[in-house]
């Protein structure tokens, strides 16, 4: 998470606070309390410049 927020130009805490939001541009693995960036997708939005986020929560893994 650290890294991915770095790449994107803002803090972790922001990076965590997107992720909460579900806002993150790019997808994310929320796994128990561990939160993890799917690398392909990370690679994907920053070679393209556009968010892999689409307002949904469709393939989202979060706890129940």
């Amino acid at each position: 998470m650290e890294e991915a927020s770095k790449a994107f130009g803002f803090s972790r805490a922001k990076g965590y606070d997107l992720v909460r939001q579900g806002k993150f541009p790019c997808r994310v693995l929320r796994i128990g309390r561990s939160t993890r960036v799917v690398t392909t997708s990370l690679l994907r939005v920053l070679d393209s410049g556009e968010s892999e986020y689409n307002g949904s929560h469709e393939g989202c893994c979060s706890p129940s």
